[in-house]
């Protein structure tokens, strides 16, 4: 029960981050908006 609250506390972490980018600072890092749910959740959970 504690990893799946640490795993979830990574994930909402991990979008709030990539949120705050700009399109600009997300471009740079080859990251496309869309692409930001399934980085978190490999961040927290790792790949699918």
């Amino acid at each position: 029960m504690q990893e799946n609250r640490a795993r979830r506390a990574i994930y909402r972490q991990t979008l709030r981050e990539l949120n705050a980018l700009t399109t600009r600072d997300l471009h740079d890092l080859g990251i496309d908006r869309a692409m930001i749910g399934r980085l978190a959740h490999e961040a927290a959970w790792g790949t699918r």
